[in-house]
């Protein structure tokens, strides 16, 4: 297949891009920056130079593909809401292209979605929080294509993983050398879920081939790894205490993250795996953050 990727130049995108070369595939990748455009190229990709802002870009890049799989999204957690509406956006003109054919596109979307009850881990087939709650349109705008006609499915991430970048846990990291202290909130238990990059890489090209529509699938390797496990393996790598705070704490030591510090939220990729056939094989989240690579101040 020909298959139109964005953020193909990003940490997971890469892998993806990567993992579908090597699978057979060609691909085309969205890149907005030359700096980065070389080693897409390198990787053996076709480099499509434009940006999220450029709607008619994509539609003309989904038209040109056998199949998309849509990966970028503006982390900025200060300006979330705007975000989410531009995702929206995206997926949107994406589908306009691929509705009312069997061209699959694969919409990337994030555990936190899932509702579920407390103590026990998401599913594939939970229902999810809606953009008033968690702003994030990515799968609202995935069932607003479908209803269209188009061959969509959901692909939720945890914290994706190597030794070099780890999802919320790098945020942390950040945060956790300005103030000197790996903290936890209360005993640390609640849990977040974890994959190995390659081994989301993976499940992304799976998702593509298998093209199933209206599918969710979790790319959850460990369904819970607790905050106070990972908070004492950062402790030990950058040589920095580790220690509870008070939920009371939390909003003052997390900022922004405080609403994920204390969360509980492990995930199961029970169906999934039973879906795809996808084994993850890579090391798990705690090993990584032994060999964490830690940038200079």
């Amino acid at each position: 297949m020909r298959v139109f990727v964005t953020g193909a130049t990003g940490f997971i995108g890469s892998a993806v891009v990567r993992e579908l070369i090597a699978g057979g595939h060609q691909v085309l990748g969205l890149c907005r920056s030359e700096a980065k455009a070389a080693a897409l190229a390198a990787a053996g990709a076709e480099v499509y130079g434009g940006s999220l802002e450029d709607l008619d870009r994509l539609r003309s890049g989904a038209a040109r593909s056998d199949g998309v799989i849509h990966l970028a999204f503006n982390h900025d957690f200060s300006n979330f809401a705007a975000n989410g509406e531009a995702d929206r956006r995206v997926i949107q003109a994406l589908g306009s292209v691929l509705a009312g054919d069997r061209r699959p596109l694969v919409v990337t979307s994030v555990i936190p979605m899932v509702k579920t009850a407390p103590g026990q881990p998401a599913r594939e087939d939970n229902a999810t929080f809606g953009f008033d709650v968690i702003p994030r349109a990515s799968e609202e705008a995935a069932a607003a294509v479908a209803a269209e006609g188009g061959n969509v499915s959901v692909v939720r991430l945890p914290q994706v993983h190597d030794t070099v970048k780890q999802g919320l846990v790098t945020q942390a990291i950040g945060l956790f050398r300005e103030k000197g202290v790996c903290a936890y909130v209360g005993d640390g238990q609640n849990r977040w879920p974890a994959a190995h990059v390659l081994d989301v890489a993976r499940l992304y090209r799976l998702a593509l081939e298998k093209a199933e529509p209206d599918a969710k699938y979790h790319a959850v390797a460990e369904e819970g790894v607790p905050l106070r496990a990972i908070a004492e393996a950062l402790g030990r790598r950058l040589e920095l205490p580790a220690r509870s705070i008070a939920p009371g704490e939390a909003q003052a030591f997390f900022g922004w993250m405080a609403r994920f510090a204390g969360h509980d939220m492990p995930a199961s990729s029970e169906q999934t795996r039973r879906k795809l056939g996808w084994e993850p094989a890579g090391p798990g989240l705690l090993a990584d953050l032994e060999q964490l690579h830690v940038p200079e101040n």
